[in-house]
């Protein structure tokens, strides 16, 4: 995408002095839950009333939406209360349903984002469309099926798109429910800086009581916006109970959270920024150099298993080396999962520098 600086007015449009809040249940249940909510959230941060209507789920037999019935809820709800409203579509069916009952704000969920086949029909079904679009990262860990699927949208000449952070799936346990590998969300803005950044905390969570937490990293890294799921009476939800809050909880979020200033022109503070960040130059560079020294070790390694017919993967060897760096790493104010993620990697060099010994 070239020229994209018209992506980011749709959200400067809306003249707020706090980042855009998009707030509402999960799923609608009822007209009268998407009313009861939509009046408790009228008066708070939240610019856009959000409630899903057609729900993809994992497994079939639990609740999957009300359907199109809903959408005239979120009209009344729009008209009783002035609220933007929102509502996930997965299909060109589900478009036309949306565009016909004037829904503000479509996204596009994590499930349907992984299909480019599905993506260029609701692209074509969206074409030249004034409605705002949002797109949810695809549920694994890939930066260019996500930029391809706004690639698709944009080429058809929808201007007012945004996208979605909502964690990525992992087959490992970790305190969330989406795995948010920040540095994913980083890269997409450090590519398309005026493509606007929501945060979708409810799905990285999936438990209410980490949403703050992860509220305030998405605003430390400058993101746009946040995508809260909320409900008046959540652990009775049709769907996703545990991860939602109730408008009150909402409240008393806002005026907690920290929003940072992009940067700060004062000459003191960014002399001291650039030692620090000078610091960090001189020790990455020390890093670089010493991972290296640590490959040049593991072809050593290569050599010798090629000359006795050992096999490169000694799993024994290499949980000790885990549980070692665990604790060092906790000892130094390092998270365990951090130091997974880093000597995963490592390891991962290592096989590929061993194996390219062994091979030749």
């Amino acid at each position: 995408m070239e020229n994209t600086k018209e992506l980011k007015t749709w959200l400067d449009a809306f003249g707020l002095g706090h980042p855009l809040v998009i707030a509402g249940p999960c799923s609608a249940e009822t007209e009268e839950q998407v009313l009861q909510i939509a009046h408790e959230l009228k008066d708070t941060d939240a610019t856009v009333l959000r409630a899903g209507i057609w729900k993809p789920r994992t497994r079939p037999g639990n609740f999957e939406g009300v359907g199109a019935l809903g959408l005239k809820w979120l009209q009344k709800a729009k008209k009783e209360t002035g609220m933007l409203i929102a509502t996930e579509v997965a299909n060109k069916d589900h478009v036309k349903l949306a565009l016909e009952h004037d829904v503000d704000i479509l996204w596009i969920g994590a499930r349907t984002t992984v299909s480019p086949f599905i993506i260029q029909e609701i692209a074509d079904a969206l074409e030249g469309t004034d409605k705002i679009v949002l797109v949810k990262n695809p549920v694994n860990p890939d930066l260019p099926l996500w930029l391809g699927a706004i690639e698709r949208l944009y080429a058809k000449n929808i201007k007012k798109l945004g996208v979605i952070h909502r964690g990525f799936s992992t087959y490992e346990k970790t305190r969330y429910r989406n795995n948010p590998e920040w540095q994913i969300p980083i890269e997409l803005q450090n590519r398309f800086p005026d493509l606007p950044l929501i945060c979708d905390p409810s799905h990285i969570a999936g438990r209410r009581d980490i949403i703050f937490d992860i509220c305030q990293t998405a605003l430390d890294l400058n993101f746009d916006g946040l995508m809260i799921e909320t409900h008046y009476d959540p652990d009775n939800a049709w769907s996703d109970a545990a991860q939602q809050i109730t408008p009150k909880s909402l409240v008393q979020m806002m005026i907690d959270l920290k929003v940072r200033k992009a940067t700060d022109t004062e000459a003191e503070y960014r002399n001291a920024l650039n030692t620090l960040r000078t610091q960090i130059d001189v020790v990455d560079h020390q890093l670089i150099e010493m991972l290296g020294k640590r490959m040049k070790i593991a072809d050593s390694i290569g050599e010798l298993k090629k000359e006795k017919n050992v096999a490169i993967l000694q799993t024994k060897r290499w949980n000790e080396i885990l549980g070692k760096m665990i604790l060092e790493g906790d000892e130094r104010g390092l998270s365990e999962e951090f130091v997974l993620k880093m000597f995963k990697a490592i390891h991962q060099e290592s096989i590929n520098h061993q194996e390219k010994i062994i091979n030749n």
